[in-house]
């Protein structure tokens, strides 16, 4: 008996599921060519990117200089030669400890390494002094094996300098005009997008605010982690302390991962100078110190503007580590979280007005006013140079 209701030749489930897996196929394939893009001009991006952070740091001083009523032009300058300022600093006083601490650690090493030697022989272990020689002739053969890959790595090492200077200046020139002109770019950016220019602006301020709190907590933590394993290296006596203390600061902004690497380094300098009881000794106080980072600290100061589970953060190192090696690393995490934060506000509609009178007409997108409130200070950092600030024409000088 014949009926009029259409056959279906694929199940509603199934049907379901192949426009899913299309939509997937289509967003993986758009992501694989931005990476790609984003890989290829990497010389451009990672600068940049580090800009940007550098910028939401810096930004507060930029801030306040304005508020005080002075101009845009000078509040930049001064901003900047106080960075570079600090950053000097930093560098004299690592490489004055370093080349006055450098000899002394030569000599606690070698005394550190006699002891060792020692204890092998008349210890439990009874080792006999042929085979330690044996081992050390292993260990200097394996060293002069890799010689021909260090001599080839000082000979591309001019290249790579040349590439970091341009990579450098680049940063400078994009932190200098964020931090003046921040305002006037955003709005020059919002024109583009017409109608979604509203959705836009809230994403961007939105990515803005995670991206601020990100960079100022995350800081103020690795300062305060550098701080205290700078001074538990000091008072162990352990040279070179200045400089792990500046290298466990820098690691810092690398999660997890970066860490691991400084505290694997002071641990063998500790080993190496003063012997395996204070290496185990510092192990300790540093696992009782990241712990309390982890726990206490990071909640605090960075609060939920990087809520990622450890798994998320590993995966996101490891796809910025492969794209762009240690730089990659460490805007990789922060990348992430800012694309976390600005996607639902760029997807979402605004709520509907309430009923009442009709509204003035709004004003055109990317104009000042259509950039909508700044965001208060306190809680975040609104855009560089936000919309409501410098319109006068003689702030571009």
């Amino acid at each position: 008996m014949l009926t009029d209701r259409p056959t279906k030749l694929v199940p509603p489930v199934l049907a379901k599921m192949a426009a899913w897996c299309l939509c997937l196929i289509l967003v993986g394939v758009v992501v694989y060519f931005f990476v790609q893009g984003i890989a290829r001009l990497s010389f451009v991006a990672l600068p940049v990117a580090i800009a940007l952070l550098l910028t939401a740091l810096l930004f507060p001083l930029t801030r306040s200089l304005r508020e005080a009523g002075m101009r845009p032009i000078y509040a930049t300058w001064i901003t900047m030669l106080v960075a570079l300022a600090v950053l000097a600093g930093t560098g004299w006083l690592v490489g004055a400890r370093a080349t006055e601490e450098f000899p002394n650690l030569v000599e606690q090493v070698q005394s550190t390494a006699r002891d060792v030697q020692n204890w092998l022989i008349t210890g439990p272990l009874h080792l006999k002094e042929a085979q330690i020689t044996s081992y050390v002739d292993e260990i200097a053969t394996m060293v002069n094996a890799q010689r021909t890959a260090i001599t080839s790595t000082v000979l591309t090492a001019g290249a790579v300098a040349f590439e970091v200077l341009a990579s450098l200046v680049l940063l400078l020139f994009v932190s200098f005009f964020l931090l003046k002109d921040g305002d006037r770019i955003w709005s020059w950016f919002l024109r583009g997008f017409g109608s979604m220019a509203p959705r836009v602006d809230r994403a961007g301020r939105a990515a803005w605010t995670t991206l601020s709190h990100y960079v100022q907590g995350t800081v103020a933590v690795a300062a305060v982690h550098g701080v205290i394993m700078g001074i538990v290296l000091a008072g162990m006596g352990v040279p070179l302390w200045a400089p792990l203390a500046v290298l466990i600061f820098f690691a810092s902004f690398i999660p997890i991962v970066g860490i691991f690497f400084a505290g694997t380094i002071a641990t063998l300098v500790t080993l190496g100078a003063k012997g395996p009881v204070y290496a185990l000794i510092f192990v300790g106080i540093l696992i009782v110190e990241q712990q309390l980072e982890n726990h206490v600290l990071q909640p605090l100061i960075v609060g939920r503007a990087l809520n990622f589970h450890p798994l998320a953060i590993i995966l996101v190192l490891s796809v910025g580590g492969i794209l762009a090696g240690i730089a990659g690393a460490a805007v990789a995490v922060p990348v992430a979280a800012v694309i976390y934060r600005a996607l639902p506000e760029l997807v979402h509609k605004p709520p509907a007005l309430p009923p009442g009178p009709t509204p003035a007409a709004a004003p055109p997108p990317g104009s000042a006013s259509a950039s909508g409130p700044r965001p208060s200070a306190p809680a975040s950092s609104p855009a560089p140079g936000s919309p409501a600030e410098d319109d006068s024409p003689s702030d571009s000088e």
